[in-house]
């Protein structure tokens, strides 16, 4: 899948496509079923399928401190929309400018004369342009207007309910990690490169991957058991905290420590997929580091439970 990160970069070869139009946050069933009818459109017309999304979320420009927590930042949104036969990525900046634009200049400038966009699939309650004006009937007009079709989305339901990504913060938030990998299907995964950190879990003879997970705010908080991917071509098994650390001072933004079962591999600099598989307990903050110590033996006994229980 070739990402396109501007408008700037788009060239005549990109020109006629079929397309869609979301913040596709978590690529949970929902998102699936979009791009599953994206892909058939795209190999019935023989054209091109392209996702249009933006960075940041229009939430996250307009109400910073307001916007829901991400499901995925935009490199994890990307490795999983690698795992379908999707084209492009089309990642358009979300700054003042593209706020400012009209649905007529969002329309002429991405949709005609970017992409040359042939079908559109998009939700019917998807708004768009300046103050959200524009909507699927202004997007079905501008189609019979320069010759694209216009479709809605359908929608995915589990157990009488629309999947979507605030479902699925609900389900993290609510500690229900199997909830969140039947929405999403697939385990709840974070992504990360693996730096130096104090030290501070070698000390206590549990040494640990360090990885910041560069956000402000997540929707996960505590110890899980963890399968972990991308040290080689084997899953390795664990323990995770992903938190703020209070026991040691605390940290201003969310960390992942991650503690591997038998491992003793030299991992720094490598980009690690850990996949949440069970909540243990909350983070909590210890009287002592004995305490901790204590308690991360009985984290480790549990998830070494959990895995044989889970065969």
């Amino acid at each position: 899948m070739e990402v396109i990160r501007s408008l700037s970069q788009l060239r005549a070869h990109h020109q006629d496509c079929v397309a869609t139009i979301g913040n596709f946050d978590g690529v949970h069933l929902g998102h699936q079923a979009v791009f599953a009818q994206l892909i058939e459109k795209s190999k019935k017309l023989q054209l091109p399928s392209v996702v249009i999304s933006f960075e940041p979320q229009p939430q996250e420009f307009f109400v910073p401190d307001q916007a829901p927590a991400r499901l995925t930042r935009l490199r994890e949104k990307v490795l999983a929309l690698r795992q379908f036969p999707l084209d492009r990525l089309l990642c358009l900046r979300f700054n003042r400018q593209l706020a400012s634009w009209s649905p007529e200049a969002f329309i002429s400038q991405v949709l005609v004369d970017g992409l040359s966009v042939k079908y559109l699939i998009v939700g019917d309650d998807f708004r768009f342009g300046s103050q959200r004006k524009g909507d699927f009937h202004t997007l079905e007009n501008a189609g019979k207007q320069y010759g694209f079709k216009v479709v809605n989305t359908p929608t995915r339901i589990l157990e009488n309910e629309r999947i979507s990504s605030t479902r699925v913060r609900k389900a993290l938030q609510n500690n229900d990690m199997n909830e969140a990998a039947r929405l999403l299907g697939r385990p709840y995964s974070l992504c990360g490169r693996v730096a130096h950190g104090a030290k501070l879990g070698r000390q206590l003879g549990f040494p640990t991957a360090n990885i910041s997970l560069n956000r402000h705010a997540i929707s996960i908080n505590g110890v899980f058991a963890v399968r972990v991917l991308g040290i080689d071509e084997k899953p390795y098994f664990g323990v995770a905290n992903v938190g703020n650390r209070p026991t040691v001072g605390g940290e201003l933004k969310p960390l992942l420590e991650a503690h591997l079962f038998d491992f003793n591999q030299d991992i720094y600099g490598k980009y690690l997929e850990i996949e949440l598989l069970h909540h243990l307990r909350s983070e909590q903050r210890f009287s002592s580091l004995d305490a901790l110590k204590s308690q991360i033996f009985q984290d480790i006994e549990n998830a070494h439970l959990f895995f044989k229980i889970k065969g």
